[in-house]
């Protein structure tokens, strides 16, 4: 039984380490499928675990071919402020007034790393540059990769970049909200919609008009990446097959078919509805009609109330009817600029009538209300299957007139410029690190060195585990009942199934001794007389069984009168009684019965059959008292179990 307790505590420990173990797990997984990082991201997360950890900054320079990059780490000087006004909006809400600034980070800044950081609240801001090569859409994928850090979360704005379209007249001074894109990119928000804009301007091969194609809503929950205040990293992959992946810090959390996954399809529909049909006069699109045959019950009355008053009501005794619920407030005074001209009579303010706090209630009693057993409403007919039903009706349709197939919509407007046309309600945006290439390796290596110090530092600086278990608390109260519970459970299973309780008698009668007890003779005859009644008992009960059954008996009877014989031979005895103990049983040796004798044996007492041997009454009387209390060793029982 202890050893079934230790296995039972081994298993509540082991399967507390493993529900530890998968917790840890659980919180360490992302919500998103994890790519492989570059392996210089790799050796740069080796000592993240410090604490005091020395960043060396250097500019990221790019590995391969690009088309823009940007750290501002020199300032904003290749970037243009926009001067126009936004179309539709008064003078002055409609300028591009808003403020940038090139900064460190507030917090866990890397020494030297600086960002382009919107500064003003509730205002637009407008800024944009040239690209250092303009990118066509051909046979080469485009990555745009950029870093982006709500240090004050975010209310309502967004931080999502455009890429301009090539033109001849464009000008960067009059970018604004018209201004013609190819490509937008980025996080947006507002209340709690949460969004990561991929919108794309589609030129239809028809009409040359464009459209724009929005990407589906990611199945990932962005809130954290939104309100957290660390940077994160936002990828957008364009591939010539026309498919896209959106990734943030590393992680694809968005990717589908640029024919597939846009809303409205890039392709329309080869049919549409008959703009002429119209639905016919006597189209019957009821499923269900009241039945014409029913009729009205003529117990049915439509003029029952739904509630009537309890008539079995009785007014509470003490109820006050004289008093009323209000009264005019004694302790009040009239203002001393109350003019009764122009406010007229003034009158004490009603406050409640303190004799009705203790009575039942003050005022005109009234009965309550109860539901009305005869209610039924209105009546109204059942409703039966129409047998006129024709269906929802929709229009024919006819071949769609503005049909086309681009089947590589990957081919899109050239882009020459990157900008910002923004509008927060919230300041201290940070952009950084800014890169587009066509090469995975190059951005990955790019933001290995840039984005990826902004992590390890901010990883570095992070508190505890304890510290931040106590910070939640301290933000709601009732985490710290879900902090005892979880202290407590394992302790308390720990306490319940591992500590060492007291054996049970039932585990204590039925574990054999290893040293014979030596009792008396007194307690050996009661014991004797006690198993002779028990066999009595048994022989009763087993009168009717079989005669193999019968001999088992008489073997063990055998067995106990001859271990009996051996415990009064080993037994110590003096002289006198030496003769009369070998006289007993050298008798019994000498005169051993069949077992039917043997039984009546068993129906008296053993040791009144011995003394019945003597010759006399005086020496039965000396055996019993050269016998005394000597020790003796004693006679188990044996019991015998029916099969």
């Amino acid at each position: 039984m202890h050893f079934q307790w230790d296995w039972l505590c081994l298993g509540v420990l082991i399967i507390g380490s493993v529900t530890a173990g998968m917790e840890s797990e659980e919180n360490l997984d992302a919500d998103v499928e994890v790519e492989d990082f570059d392996k210089q991201s790799q050796e740069a997360d080796v000592d993240r675990d410090k604490s005091s950890i020395e960043v060396v900054y250097l500019t990221p320079k790019p590995t391969g071919e690009v088309y823009f990059t940007e750290t501002f780490d020199e300032g904003m000087s290749r970037w243009v402020l926009s001067v126009t006004l936004k179309e539709d909006m008064d003078d002055n809400v409609a300028k591009y007034d808003g403020r940038w600034e090139v900064e460190e980070l507030k917090e866990n800044a890397v020494p030297g790393d600086k960002g382009l950081v919107l500064k003003s609240v509730a205002k637009h801001h407008a800024i944009s540059t040239m690209l250092t090569k303009a990118f066509v859409f051909d046979d080469k994928p485009l990555i745009v990769q950029y870093e982006v850090n709500f240090q004050k979360g975010i209310d309502c704005g967004g931080a999502y970049i455009k890429l301009l379209s090539s033109s001849n007249d464009l000008n960067l001074e009059y970018f604004f909200d018209k201004t013609p894109y190819t490509i937008m990119f980025g996080p947006d928000k507002c209340g709690e919609d949460y969004k990561l804009h991929f919108i794309f301007r589609h030129k239809n091969p028809k009409t040359g008009e464009y459209d724009e194609k929005h990407a589906e809503r990611p199945d990932v929950d962005l809130k954290k990446f939104y309100l957290d205040k660390k940077t994160h990293l936002y990828t957008l992959v364009l591939k010539p097959d026309d498919t896209f992946e959106i990734l943030i810090d590393q992680a694809v959390v968005s990717k589908g078919s640029l024919l597939e996954n846009m809303i409205p399809p890039v392709n329309p529909s080869k049919e549409v509805d008959d703009p002429t049909d119209q639905k016919p006069d006597d189209w019957d699109e009821r499923p269900k009609i009241p039945d014409p045959n029913a009729v009205k019950p003529d117990d049915w009355d439509e003029d029952e109330p739904a509630k009537i008053e309890d008539p079995d009501a009785v007014k509470p005794e003490g109820w006050l009817d004289d008093e009323p619920q209000y009264v005019p407030d004694p302790n009040a005074k009239k203002p001393k600029d109350w003019d009764e001209e122009m406010d007229g009579e003034w009158e004490a303010p009603q406050i409640p009538n303190p004799k009705c706090e203790t009575a039942p209630g003050c005022g005109e009693w009234v009965r309550p209300m109860k539901n009305n057993p005869k209610y039924k409403g209105k009546w109204r007919a059942p409703m039966i299957d129409n047998p006129n039903y024709q269906g929802i009706w929709s229009p024919r349709k006819i071949p769609n007139p503005d049909y086309f197939e681009d089947l590589h919509p990957f081919k899109m407007t050239p882009v020459s410029a990157i900008g910002l046309e923004l509008w927060s309600m919230t300041s201290d945006i940070y952009f950084d690190n800014f890169i587009i290439c066509s090469e995975k390796e190059v951005a990955d290596r790019w933001a290995a060195d840039s984005w990826g110090l902004k992590k390890l530092v901010a990883s570095a600086n992070e508190p505890g585990m304890f510290s931040q278990l106590v910070t939640a608390a301290e933000e709601h109260p009732w985490l710290w009942v879900l902090y005892i519970f979880t202290l407590a459970l394992p302790v308390g299973l720990t306490v319940l199934f591992c500590w060492p309780g007291k054996k049970s008698d039932e585990y204590i009668d039925f574990k054999k001794p290893d040293v014979s007890k030596q009792i008396t003779k007194g307690e050996l005859k009661e014991e004797t007389e006690e198993f002779e009644d028990d066999e009595l008992e048994e022989e009763k009960e087993n009168e009717d069984t079989g005669e193999d059954e019968r001999r088992e008996m008489d073997e063990i009877k055998r067995e106990l009168i001859k271990e009996t014989k051996k415990m009064g031979r080993e037994a110590p005895v003096s002289e006198d009684e030496g003769e009369y103990g070998e006289d007993i049983y050298d008798d019994e040796e000498e005169n051993e019965v069949p077992h039917e004798e043997e039984n009546q044996v068993a129906d008296g007492s053993q040791e009144g059959d011995w003394l019945n041997k003597s010759d006399s009454e005086d020496e039965k009387k000396e055996a019993d008292e050269g016998m005394g209390d000597r020790p003796l060793k004693s006679v188990r029982k044996r019991r015998v179990r029916k099969d």
